[in-house]
């Protein structure tokens, strides 16, 4: 059986102790990392934003030590610079206008392409990358791949707030993202050759100089042997991460298996796929979503068990029933979006919405035996 390794990619948010607003520290955080998480640290677009990536893990078990040994180090780091790291897809009340970009050709060539579209851009996302066996399949898998989409997107919403406002979505991210070039739900590829064509056309034409600016969400990857993931917003729990990756993990590898029985998944448009992409920005694991086949919109409970019920044949294989299941646990406690709204309505004060999202990014990594080693804590 093909190893559908993964390897996982988090934005963090890097937040001011004192004002709870974010804060263009990333460079303190690297330089504190460089003895323990040199590799593992990347910058981003914005000096406000942290990447913490795994390697390439051969199951969900060793993702979930992995992510857990980076974040609870992350967490050190930033708590001995007077800082804090938090998930979520936005920051609630911060300005993207105050936030400084990275200096670096790639994003200053990003900017000088897209202006206010790219500095604006102050978002933070989950990527998981699976390992496929090649492109020709990878693409297959992609094009079967883009129905369930919104089904996972729902899951990770955790973006309600946008610049002080209560939005009205449950993942405002996504909205501002899409302003961005060559984003969304990718179109059908009959095969990789047809797939090569169109980023070999966007190069020659100069559209874009490498197919990394290729920004759907999902993609087979273009220099490594992986479908990646970019359609989640960035999850506060650590299980919440996890979650979503052995989701990912087992849709390919359930596509995969019914593709060697020579069997297949009806192709939706991608006009179709948007709507449902939509009510799940909106409106999260609250949503009704097309069930295109009875052609009638259903409860999102009622997709997600048809979904689990779809890939219950690989989970015991790939070991991840644990970690699938706490699906359920969101649909019980809320997404990130519904739990930060809940904080919300409890204190119309988004400064404790931001405590609150830092308690639960390091719930489960920060026990309490930890807190002398630590030189400053949440106010809770």
């Amino acid at each position: 059986m093909h190893k559908f390794t993964i390897g996982v990619e988090e934005e963090y948010q890097i937040i001011d102790v004192e004002s709870r607003d974010l804060v263009s520290h990333v460079s303190k955080i690297i330089e504190g990392g460089k003895a323990t998480l040199k590799e593992n640290l990347k910058h981003e677009m914005h000096e406000s934003v942290i990447e913490m990536e795994t390697g390439i893990c051969q199951n969900i078990k060793q993702a979930k030590a992995e992510l857990t040994d980076l974040r609870k180090r992350l967490i050190r780091i930033a708590h001995d610079n007077n800082l804090r790291v938090s998930g979520g897809g936005t920051h609630p009340f911060s300005r993207w206008q105050d936030n400084q970009i990275t200096k670096a050709d790639r994003y200053d060539k990003i900017v000088s392409d897209l202006g206010d579209v790219a500095r604006s851009n102050l978002i933070f996302g989950l990527h998981v990358h699976i390992g496929i066996p090649d492109r020709e399949e990878g693409v297959r898998i992609q094009n079967v791949m883009r129905y369930f989409l919104p089904h996972v997107y729902a899951l990770s919403t955790n973006s309600p707030f946008w610049i002080g406002r209560n939005t009205g979505f449950k993942s405002y991210r996504q909205e501002v993202f899409v302003k961005f070039p060559r984003t969304g739900i990718p179109s059908y590829f009959s095969s990789a050759a047809e797939f090569d064509a169109y980023i070999n056309l966007m190069i020659k034409t100069g559209t874009i100089d490498n197919a990394k600016k290729i920004w759907w969400d999902l993609r087979v990857h273009p220099f490594y042997p992986t479908i990646e993931f970019r359609i989640c917003d960035m999850p506060l729990r650590i299980d919440e991460t996890v979650c979503l990756a052995a989701i990912m993990q087992c849709l390919v590898a359930k596509i995969y298996k019914l593709h060697q029985q020579n069997l297949s998944f009806r192709s939706y448009r991608r006009l179709l796929l948007n709507e449902n992409k939509w009510r799940a920005s909106k409106d999260g694991i609250n949503a009704c979503l097309i069930d295109f086949g009875k052609e009638t919109s259903v409860p999102y409970v009622d997709l997600l068990k048809e979904l689990l019920e779809f890939i219950d044949d690989v989970v015991d294989d790939l070991d991840c029933r644990d970690e699938v299941e706490y699906a359920w646990e969101i649909m019980k406690n809320g997404t990130g979006a519904d739990r930060q709204l809940k904080v919300f309505e409890e204190t119309g004060d988004l400064k404790a919405v931001v405590d609150y999202m830092i308690s639960e990014t390091e719930h489960g990594i920060v026990a309490k035996h930890d807190e002398d080693d630590l030189k400053f804590h949440v106010d809770t």
